[in-house]
């Protein structure tokens, strides 16, 4: 297990095969091994879903920023099991009980905190609570499952 407290892009794109256009988190710091994180994404005018969501009212899609919250939770399990370089994948199974708040727009600071309510190293199924606040007003919530596919040669 990691003693790591945060994870910079450079840590992130060692842990999750995200990239642009669907890498949605900047860093993740406050991480408690295999319980909490906050994930931080910078939301900029020139990612290309505000391209059509919405022409002349850029708004993130919730759906991404649910997204954005499961790359955090992944980043989080990923830290705390030393998983960089290690072929980590991980699979949506369940999102339940999502809701918005609050529009996300070009400019925001999104924060992302992501706990477990259900997991452990070794399991293969976790939940994830996630919250996900603009300047300490929520924006959008909901819980999630998601298959953690370990590679073979790590046994946490």
């Amino acid at each position: 297990m990691s003693d790591a407290t945060e994870a910079d892009i450079h840590m992130i794109q060692r842990i999750i095969p995200h990239r642009y256009p669907f890498l949605l988190v900047d860093k993740v710091r406050d991480i408690v091994a295999n319980q909490t994180a906050t994930g931080i994404k910078n939301v900029t005018f020139n990612e290309p879903h505000f391209q059509g969501h919405f022409p002349g009212a850029p708004i993130m899609p919730g759906v991404t920023i649910i997204e954005a919250m499961a790359q955090t939770a992944a980043v989080m399990v990923g830290v705390s099991n030393d998983l960089a370089d290690k072929d980590f994948l991980v699979y949506f199974m369940a999102i339940d009980g999502a809701k918005f708040r609050r529009k996300v727009v070009p400019g925001d600071v999104l924060e992302l905190r992501v706990e477990v309510t259900r997991g452990k190293p070794g399991a293969k199924v976790w939940k994830f609570h996630g919250v996900a606040s603009v300047e300490g007003e929520t924006a959008a919530e909901a819980d999630f499952t998601a298959m953690m596919d370990m590679p073979k040669d790590v046994s946490a």
